[in-house]
């Protein structure tokens, strides 16, 4: 088994330097020997096995579990040099064996029905919400903050993207809006604060559904922004406006043609709308099954391709589409060093393995958004072609107007 996790490793490992130390003592180098050094050992004679037969999902475990350690170099260095070696690469025959395996599960697992996808949702987004506090932004916004300039801060970068969505919006004040997957409800009470709009917000999650309606009770907007347990299959009324950030990857694919048929059906004649979605730079896959199994059950990153094409069935119309590109690698960056520096906080609240596991998901999460080319699609849609200006121009006078806005009411009222 040895000898095959040594030529596993060997065909992935081309560049940087990796040493790993079996439990027997046991040392094999691996890469042209650049970069910082990396050691890392098994702290037992049968996790090389378990690795072997199903690297992807057993790698997290091993580390979850402590039985992979790090003697040199820290988690995200070993995730980066082993993305950086993958990238545009053909992955090793084991490796492709088990990914069609994986992939035709992925058709089961990512199959969403109301029940299903509340469970789904549960398992992530109701943890204790003082876990969240560690490392989000001060407005809880859990998706890809927009770094508009250098040195931005989380907290400026996760309202720029707020900004950035409402100026793509075009929303009037007195317009209703809906929020598809509203989270803690920040994108919805910014809107109905700084674009005076009438939001409803609608979460599967017992727990942001109650941090939601709390913020906004004391935010004296609690009129303006309605929020309710709802999954988007049972919304029944007509928006002007539908925004959704950070929820499709929750849809599955079987339920895209129904999720694009909701916008369509709820959105008015001159409606717009806006998805924020994660995305596939490389066309349809199954999504890691060590992500699927610990962190978002049911869960599926699309492809610009599937997104289109379900669009084109439901009879609406793509008028913009921008692909953030290394706003999400930063986003996790900083997400995964506020998480460390608390570390300790976090622990007291689960355990060392909740930890160790919390700390591979944000490492394995910035390292395909930073090396992998994994991105942000926002997709603008309407039911006319020419619901929004033919020239993007606007979003840049939208932000503008929206940043001096935030000025006089206070940009972080609603946090």
């Amino acid at each position: 088994m040895r000898a095959l996790l040594n030529a596993l490793v060997s065909e992935i490992v081309k560049t940087g330097s990796l040493e790993v130390i079996y439990a027997d003592g046991a040392r094999q180098t691996f890469g042209d020997g650049s970069g910082p050094p990396i050691v890392a050992r098994f702290a037992d004679a049968r996790a090389p096995f378990d690795l072997m037969r199903n690297p992807e999902l057993a790698f997290g475990e091993l580390y979850m579990d402590g039985r992979l350690l790090l003697e040199r170099g820290a988690l995200i260095d070993l995730a980066a040099l082993l993305a950086k070696n993958a990238v545009r690469r053909e992955a090793p025959k084991i490796l492709n064996v088990i990914r069609k395996g994986r992939d035709f599960v992925s058709i089961f697992a990512t199959r969403n029905p109301r029940g299903k996808a509340r469970a789904n949702v549960a398992h992530h987004y109701d943890l204790d919400g003082r876990l969240y506090d560690l490392f989000l932004d001060s407005d809880r916004q859990y998706s890809c903050a927009y770094f508009d300039r250098p040195g931005m801060s989380l907290d400026e970068a996760q309202l720029a993207k707020k900004r950035h969505i409402a100026a793509k919006l075009l929303l009037a004040p007195g317009q209703r809006a809906l929020d598809i997957g509203c989270g803690w409800g920040g994108m919805a009470l910014y809107l109905a604060r700084h674009c005076g709009a009438h939001v409803t917000g609608i979460t599967l999650s017992q727990e942001q559904l109650a941090g939601a309606q709390t913020r906004a009770a004391e935010a004296g907007l609690a009129e303006r922004a309605r929020f309710r347990l709802e999954d988007y299959r049972d919304t029944q009324e007509t928006f002007d406006r539908i925004v959704s950030v950070g929820m499709f990857e929750h849809v599955g694919p079987s339920n895209y043609d129904a999720y694009f048929g909701k916008i369509a059906q709820c959105l008015s004649p001159d409606g717009v709308a806006l998805v924020h979605t994660i995305g596939r730079p490389d066309g349809p896959g199954a999504v890691n099954p060590w992500v699927t199994k610990y962190i978002f059950p049911g869960g599926y990153i699309p492809a610009l391709s599937e997104i289109a094409a379900s669009v084109e069935r439901v009879g609406l119309f793509i008028t913009d589409v921008e692909i953030l590109r290394m706003h999400y690698a930063e986003t996790l960056k900083a997400w995964r060093e506020r998480f460390l520096a608390r570390r300790e906080e976090a622990r007291a609240l689960y355990d060392e393995r909740f930890c160790r596991m919390w700390e591979f998901y944000l490492a394995l999460s910035e390292t395909a958004f930073r090396y992998e080319g994994e991105c942000v699609f926002q997709v603008q849609l309407a039911r006319r072609h020419d619901a929004p200006p033919i020239t993007r121009d606007y979003i840049v006078e939208a932000e503008r107007r929206l940043r001096a806005c935030e000025t006089r009411e206070g940009a972080f009222a609603t946090a």
